[in-house]
């Protein structure tokens, strides 16, 4: 299996403008994410997938491999896609570029889905973990995640799922954490398939997929990244470097 890291790398941020080519300790954020999935040594290649030529500039100037976007795209899934379209890849991981302090643990036990499943019946991977606070569990911008007994998933979504209406069942709340491992089909698929309802209403990608048939194999973890997306986060960030 070739398996490949995919950065997607937009410039314009509606919550910090740039945000990726800040400096972070004397490189850009974006640079120091490139270089830590490299570090992971997990990857067969890594690339970061831009809009922009600054950022595209800042990765190819470094001696590291960056693809432009030829289009506009409206989530990192499509942008991801068309990058690899003509590469020869297996599975394709999406690292988000404003985490600059990669964990490879959880990027291995992505990775491992595929190297276990034989029978070629997942399509893409991704993480999870309990959550346990009420405000956590409510809060809309933690997306939950319900899944079967083998812990393909079943649905998505900002609400409470599921609804609580009998407690004390020994239900968890697990709260969806946005790593992804795609095989490169299930990417191509994706990017030929219009936008439905569920998707449409939630605002979650990750619907599309399940809408269309596609099996997500979610991984338990205690995971939590380390993202830029503000510039409070940037300033802690600096911090952690000295």
């Amino acid at each position: 299996m070739k398996i490949i890291a995919v950065i997607p790398a937009r410039y314009a941020s509606t919550r910090f403008p740039a945000k990726l080519m800040q400096d972070l300790g004397g490189k850009t954020v974006i640079l120091r994410t490139y270089e830590a999935a490299v570090n992971t040594q997990l990857f067969d290649d890594v690339f970061v997938v831009t809009d922009s030529e600054l950022i595209y500039n800042e990765i190819v100037s470094n001696g590291g491999k960056a693809i432009r976007s030829i289009k506009e795209h409206e989530s990192g899934s499509d942008r991801i896609a068309e990058a690899v379209e003509n590469l020869d890849v297996d599975i394709v991981i999406n690292v988000q570029g404003d985490e600059p302090f990669i964990d490879a643990e959880p990027l291995a036990k992505v990775i491992d889905v595929f190297r276990n499943d034989t029978a070629k019946q997942v399509d893409l991977a991704s993480l999870m973990k309990e959550i346990k606070s009420e405000d956590e569990i409510n809060n809309p911008n933690n997306v939950k995640v319900v899944v079967d007994q083998n812990a393909f998933a079943l649905y998505f979504s900002r609400s409470v799922i599921p609804y609580p209406r009998e407690k004390n069942v020994g239900v968890r709340y697990m709260q969806h954490i946005g790593i992804y491992a795609f095989r490169k089909q299930a990417l191509l698929d994706f990017y030929s398939l219009p936008m439905k309802s569920l998707e449409a209403s939630e605002k979650l990608e990750q619907l599309r997929y399940l809408e269309f048939g596609k099996r997500i194999k979610m991984v338990e973890t205690t995971h939590v990244g380390i993202g830029i997306d503000t510039a409070e986060d940037l300033e802690k960030a600096r911090k952690m470097l000295l």
